[in-house]
């Protein structure tokens, strides 16, 4: 038999045991959907919380941390029937937990079975090349259906990616052969448009060239017309400046034969000369106009008494002597 008191601490330690095994603690990013009785009584988010001992139970502990799940490829046919894999990877996130435990079973299985079958039809109204380019309107329109068919699951997706497109093989080989000719299309493209440039680059060097040399050999004729201008110019100016000087020369010979002729003349006026001197000097002028080119004189008829001018004067320089 057991003791009264052993009894109640047995009572009170399985007291305690319920107490505690009923005191849940959710933890970041989760959330606990709570059934009381079978039937769905609360979601408890993050903290402390206590459910009723054999009433309440945690029917599922869901994540409501972004998950990403990536598909195995799936077999696809194009719009000119070519067959191919695709496989994909889908993020989601869980946005109710009610609607997720309760929505649908299997929820990761229908999204699955419902990327699939979205991704057929999509790829259906595509041809090869359109499938293989156009992976962000696939991508679009893949999570654009899949959000709104799995909106009532409590499932928000966020984005879906094409992981690979795998064509068959005799396809592969065929887009191996046609980007290897394109590289070497482009590749011949590419030096052909280099040849283009060399020899463009050759021509403009030889133009430029050419009009160098030919603005050098303007400039050689300009500056050899510049060095005969002023040379005639320095030549022109010598002459002047001789002609200046002769000028020069002469107006001062003249003006020094005048200055002696009136020299002459003041001296003789300042003699006081007499007739017979005058007359010397008249004939003296007229030898001079007689020594010219003229081919006609006019003898003044005071001249006519030359014998006895002349006799006269010999008589006067006698006298001047004495």
């Amino acid at each position: 038999m057991l003791s009264p008191l052993l009894i109640v601490l047995i009572i009170i330690a399985f007291i305690i045991l319920v107490v505690i095994s009923n005191i849940k603690i959710v933890p970041q990013a989760y959330v606990y959907v709570v059934e009381r009785l079978g039937t769905f009584h609360a979601a408890w988010g993050t903290g402390l919380h206590v459910k009723v001992p054999f009433i309440d139970r945690v029917a599922k502990k869901v994540s409501i941390k972004e998950q990403v799940v990536d598909f195995k490829p799936q077999s696809v046919i194009t719009k000119d029937n070519v067959t191919m894999q695709i496989d994909t990877v889908v993020f989601f996130q869980i946005t109710n937990a009610m609607q997720f435990t309760y929505g649908v079973e299997r929820p990761i299985s229908a999204i699955e079975n419902l990327t699939a079958t979205t991704l057929r039809n999509i790829v259906g109204d595509l041809d090869l090349e359109a499938t293989l380019t156009s992976r962000d309107i696939i991508n679009t329109r893949i999570t654009a259906i899949l959000d709104e068919a799995t909106d009532r699951w409590g499932i928000k997706v966020q984005r879906v990616e094409l992981k690979n497109i795998l064509p068959p093989r005799e396809i592969q080989d065929a887009m191996e052969k046609q980007m290897k000719a394109d590289r070497e299309r482009r590749e011949k493209v590419i030096q052909a448009e280099a040849e283009k440039k060399s020899q463009i680059l050759v021509a403009e060097g030889e133009k430029e060239s050419k009009i160098l040399r030919a603005q050098a050999d303007k400039e050689s004729q300009i500056l050899a017309a510049e060095a005969e201008k002023q040379s005639m110019i320095l030549r022109a100016d010598a002459v002047k400046e001789q002609k200046i000087l002769e000028a020069e020369g002469e107006a001062q010979a003249i003006e020094m034969v005048q200055r002696a002729l009136a020299d002459s003349i003041v001296k003789l006026n300042a003699a006081n000369p007499n007739e017979a001197v005058i007359q010397l000097k008249s004939l003296e002028a007229f030898s001079k106009a007689a020594d010219g080119k003229a081919t006609k004189i006019i003898i003044p008829s005071e001249i006519q008494s030359l014998a006895g001018l002349a006799t006269g004067l010999k008589e006067i320089v006698k006298d001047q002597k004495n």
